[in-house]
């Protein structure tokens, strides 16, 4: 795999990804490919660009190598045929140390944590009891606290609206001050990446301010509190984050590669958001969509205008399917809705896919079992990142 150094860029630079394969068209503005080709593999002519939205001059190239082994969609439970294999390799590894973990979580990522706990041996379920007082606030209580003394310990959480904020960081907060060995936060989606500068004054990001209360966690008896998060919105947050925190920027890309062997030969294309005061203008930049199956693909989605012009766009121009990826749907007011099943391969009408992982547990439990909607589970990835 070879890349050259990505090009410096200011604070709140949108970055976009193409992934040339030989089977696929796909539009992406996810900011990291990093996945290592599997030993034995072939090499094949899988190549990724990343370019700015504001220069497309700009761009880095990387190689990738995809899996040999059967894809699986998961469907509310974990499956290994459909786990990555450079995700897989890490666990196998991860689990020779023999490191033990207990895996807490909230009411949200529950079935998430127990496809966590289905993935290793060394993971094991540990609950909380979730009460509030009669005014509302939270009355948490951690269950046999003495016995996660010189444990590694592990919190899922899930931060899908402000109320439910405060509970979690009060838990957040209390198990590294339990004599633990070490704490790692799993939170899959970082909610206000996308607010993540300042373009007039007294504009406030909440990125920066959600970084800030992360990096306040109290350290451990192992040091600074670990950090796992799934494709955040602007690499540059990284420089949010304090020095008590250890911020491991995994992403939901490599089941998304593994997914797409089954799909039909393609060229590639970019698509690239253009705004024009508050108008959102799609446009083909290149390659010819004719008789292809599109992949459109994001790090999130929320009301989905963006992946509907790419539809629409693409459907003009002859697109024979289209479908779509993003890690993070966060669908407000349900907003998935909106997209349709294409009903055999009516790309006017409607996506042949769209690909979510389970990383907003609320927009799992509306889309399970609607197509064009499937379900790509983070849960080996995690399991691997708990266990290194």
């Amino acid at each position: 795999m070879a890349a050259a150094a990505p090009p410096p860029s200011s604070l709140g630079t949108r970055s976009s990804a193409s992934l040339r394969t030989p089977s696929n068209l796909l539009f992406s503005k996810i900011p990291s490919l990093h996945s290592p080709p599997p030993s034995g593999c072939l090499r094949l002519a899988c190549r990724s660009q990343l370019r700015s939205f504001d220069d497309s001059q700009n761009w880095i190239t990387v190689d990738y190598f995809p899996s040999v082994d059967p894809i699986h969609v998961i469907h509310g439970s974990s499956s290994a045929a459909s786990i990555p294999m450079a995700a897989s390799a890490g666990l196998d590894s991860a689990a020779k140390g023999a490191k033990k973990v207990c895996l807490f979580y909230c009411a949200e990522t529950k079935p998430l944590a127990e496809r966590v706990a289905a993935q290793s041996d060394y993971i094991e379920l540990r609950s909380i009891n979730w009460r509030t007082f009669d005014d509302g606030f939270p009355n948490l209580f951690i269950p046999n606290a003495q016995g996660i003394r010189g444990q590694h310990v592990a919190f899922l959480a899930s931060f899908s609206s402000p109320r439910v904020i405060f509970e979690q960081l009060s838990i957040i907060y209390a198990l590294p001050k339990l004599f633990v060995s070490s704490f790692t936060l799993v939170l899959p989606f970082f909610p206000t990446g996308t607010s993540e500068r300042m373009e007039d004054e007294g504009d406030v990001a909440t990125a920066f301010t959600l970084a800030r209360i992360l990096s306040n966690v109290p350290i451990s008896r192992g040091g600074p509190t670990s950090l796992v998060t799934f494709d955040i919105h602007a690499l540059q947050e990284r420089f949010y984050f304090g020095d008590n925190i250890l911020p491991c920027f995994e992403s939901g890309i490599p089941l998304l590669k593994n997914r797409l062997q089954q799909l039909p030969d393609s060229d590639n294309i970019v698509c690239a958001k253009v705004r024009e005061g508050n108008q959102r203008i799609v446009r083909l930049k290149e390659g010819d969509p004719k008789g292809r199956h599109v992949v459109i693909v994001d790090d999130l989605v929320q009301s989905g205008g963006t992946l509907i012009e790419c539809q629409k766009v693409l459907a003009a121009h002859g697109a024979a399917k289209i479908s779509a990826y993003v890690t993070h749907g966060i669908f407000p007011h349900k907003s998935w809705e909106r997209f349709k099943h294409d009903n055999g391969g009516n790309p006017e009408d409607g996506m042949t896919y769209f690909w979510i992982t389970d990383s907003c547990p609320q927009t799992v439990n509306e889309v399970m079992n609607k197509p064009p909607f499937e379900v790509l589970s983070l849960a080996n990835s995690i399991a691997a990142s708990l266990l290194i």
